[in-house]
């Protein structure tokens, strides 16, 4: 089973996302490296907007090859470099969850693998396994 939770002795959530998600019983976990904002010809947008909306494309291929979608991820961390329209990313984030609200966690960092890159996730999914 599978069950998000806000508890009442916490703070609201500040954006689309839940405190805690538990997982027990029949379970499969997918953990994912982290994705960067690189399509597969190994194109790289200069754009950290465009690079966060590949990461999450990307995330979305990798959870389809493990035959599971956006609404099976437990938890995303986003590393950013540099400066982000805050509105922006949120509408990015949001329209591709869509209302799931896993477990997340936003760290802004000095560089990642390469300069190019301004954008990496770290994702984590978990699907009840039908017996």
């Amino acid at each position: 089973m599978i069950v998000s939770r806000n508890p009442q002795s916490v703070h609201k959530p500040l954006a689309p996302y839940s405190h805690q998600i538990e997982a027990s019983g029949n379970i499969r976990w997918l953990t994912l490296s982290g994705q960067l904002g690189m399509d597969i010809e190994g194109h790289v947008p200069e754009s950290s907007l465009e690079q966060l909306k590949l990461a999450l494309k990307n995330i979305q291929l990798n959870l389809q090859e493990a035959n599971m979608d956006v609404q099976d991820l437990t938890k995303l961390v986003f590393y950013i470099v540099g400066e982000m329209d805050a509105d922006k990313r949120r509408e990015i984030i949001g329209a591709f969850l869509g209302d799931h609200l896993p477990c997340t966690t936003m760290i802004f960092v000095a560089g990642l693998a390469a300069p190019q890159f301004k954008v990496e996730i770290d994702a984590w999914a978990c699907q009840e396994e039908v017996d």
